[in-house]
């Protein structure tokens, strides 16, 4: 069943097979636009595998992905990159003997392609999207400083301010306060919800006091599945997460 519809994203039936084992099974998930989604679910339950569909690392069995209703399951990931799908992985791929400035500086689209960065020059509209991705992820100060010096919060948000130089319309992030101190934490949340006001993020994130500190409606999976979905409230009291999260 093959619909338009608002959503920035809308995955239908979406099924992956690894030798018989369907690590997603036939799932159904819609995004809309400024969204902050939050998916959940113990370990094995798909999550990062829905994120490697969407972004196209993993190519799916059979199902729908649509983009702003343009259909992304055979384009390749570089090509969901460039409509506007940006992701972040668990560990964090910044150029550590770069300055915070030259790594944002190489994740604007212009210097995509390897002749792109040859001839690229750092002009004015790129060095003003540096000072204002800078100054949002927090990291204003620091633009000089070589990458492998930055803490690792920093890290983190380096990175994600690499993908917002590409200004995607759809952010997906891994777990992106494993390992941060409390303060990271907040800091991180603030950031994710500011992010929001003006693009999708989907979260995938284990820790609970994060997840209600900047989930606008939770996914829970289990099994490939979705298993409930809601706010944090109504997914917390419903006895079928309960029951996957408590009786094991």
């Amino acid at each position: 069943m093959s619909s338009n519809t608002d959503f920035v994203l809308a995955v239908e039936d979406l099924t992956v097979s690894f030798d018989g084992f369907k690590a997603i099974d036939n799932l159904n998930l819609y995004v809309d636009h400024n969204e902050l989604r939050v998916i959940i679910g113990p370990n094995g339950a798909g999550k990062t595998t829905l994120l490697d569909m969407i972004c196209g690392k993993t190519k799916a069995t059979s199902g729908s992905i649509k983009f702003h209703n343009e259909e992304m399951t055979a384009l390749p990931e570089f090509t969901r990159v460039r409509k506007g799908i940006g992701r972040k992985f668990q560990t964090p791929s910044i150029y550590e003997n770069l300055s915070v400035f030259q790594n944002l500086e190489v994740s604007f689209p212009k210097g995509r392609s390897v002749l792109g960065a040859v001839f690229f020059k750092c002009t004015a509209e790129v060095k003003d999207r540096v000072q204002a991705i800078a100054e949002e992820i927090g990291l204003a100060d620091t633009l000089n400083t070589e990458a492998g010096l930055l803490s690792h919060g920093q890290k983190q948000w380096l990175e994600v301010g690499m993908l917002l130089m590409q200004d995607p319309e759809l952010l997906m992030l891994d777990e992106p306060i494993a390992g941060m101190s409390v303060r990271e934490r907040e800091i991180t949340a603030e950031l994710l919800k500011k992010i929001s006001n003006n693009r999708s993020v989907i979260v995938i994130e284990h820790d609970m006091e994060f997840v209600k500190k900047i989930a606008q409606k939770v996914t829970v999976m289990h099994q490939g599945k979705i298993l409930a979905e809601g706010s944090m409230d109504d997914v917390q009291n419903n006895p079928q997460v309960i029951e996957v999260y408590l009786g094991h």
